[in-house]
């Protein structure tokens, strides 16, 4: 039976030698997502990329689609060591590190390189610090996501246009404070009924990344796109720290440049991706406006001073790019 399995193996390339089973390195790489989008395209090409440094050293195992559960349950498996890798989203620093969670607050960073500094800063690094030492995960770096942006069935521009305007927020306290904040009448629908409460003006509109309108065909409901990138809400590749300590230096090394290759890939999909659900969406007749983002992050501020005085000391200076 062994054999058979060994020969199995052999034949499907997961192995080099008849003894490489003893000696594989097993990964597998948890993301909430279905297959086909820059998630997945990242973990091919760290699989890809390991392959190619080791061949038959390191056996990649994607779990796509919350296979083994949402991101809080992926990070328990984590920290217990039951689970290798994950590229998750933003639960890890609102459970381990809310203190420090700039990132989820809508309207502070505008571009990639701000959010990248951000976790630079002395406040990020905590933030990395605390979620290692909380958490049991080791963080190596962001994965860029399509920026959130809104649809409406009317013009925006500023944030006069939102007074009365019914928006559809997910149940994120902070999100529902700085859009109120700005004039929005905030309203919770669930996700699979986005597209009913739009048809029967039960929401003016909503705010996503652009695949949502995409994939949801929201230009049958939604007349306008409004490009706000008022959240830059990265994936995150991160380790569990009990697996990590048991891996020889050289497989670390080798590990950490194939995230580092995997990630910039991940980034680099989701560009192109976000550009064709773009030149889609117009083509399907959707209006793009690109409003007063400065007028619209004045008119949040107050919440946004708020919700960041309750954070540690210095994560408004680090945000904010203050010295």
């Amino acid at each position: 039976m062994r054999k058979s399995l060994l020969a199995t193996l052999a034949a499907l390339g997961m192995l080099s030698a008849p003894l490489a089973l003893a000696n594989t390195i097993e990964i597998q790489v948890n993301n909430t997502m279905s297959e086909g989008g820059s998630e997945s395209a990242a973990v091919e090409r760290f699989a890809e990329y390991l392959e190619e440094q080791a061949p038959g050293r390191f056996n990649v195992r994607p779990f796509l689609a919350g296979t083994l559960g949402g991101e809080n349950a992926v990070l328990e498996l984590l920290n217990l060591g039951q689970t290798q890798l994950s590229i998750t989203g933003g639960n890890w620093r609102q459970q381990y590190a809310p203190e420090y969670d700039a990132i989820t607050v809508p309207f502070v960073f505008s571009t990639w390189d701000e959010v990248d500094a951000y976790m630079e800063s002395p406040s990020g690094q905590s933030l990395i610090e605390l979620a290692e030492e909380k958490g049991g995960i080791k963080y190596f770096g962001t994965q860029h996501r399509g920026p959130r942006h809104m649809t409406a069935n009317k013009a925006i521009h500023t944030p006069e246009d939102l007074q009365g305007f019914r928006l559809r927020l997910p149940s994120l306290p902070v999100w529902l404070e700085v859009w109120e904040e700005i004039g929005a009448q905030v309203v919770n629908v669930p996700a699979p009924e986005i597209y009913l409460a739009m048809q029967t003006r039960q929401v003016d509109g909503h705010e996503n990344s652009l695949s949502s309108p995409y994939t949801r065909r929201l230009w049958e409901v939604q007349d306008h796109l409004i490009l706000t990138s008022h959240v830059q809400f990265p994936w995150n590749w991160v380790a569990s720290s009990r697996w990590w300590n048991g891996l020889e230096e050289e497989d670390q090394a080798l590990i950490t440049e194939a995230i580092h290759v995997a990630r910039q890939h991940g980034s680099e999909v989701e560009r192109e991706l976000d550009m064709y659900y773009l030149e889609e969406l117009e083509k399907a007749g959707m209006t793009v406006i690109e409003p007063d983002i400065e007028a619209f992050r004045e008119a949040a501020m107050p919440a946004i001073e708020r919700i960041m005085s309750e954070m540690a000391d210095g994560v408004m200076a680090d945000a904010m790019g203050e010295e």
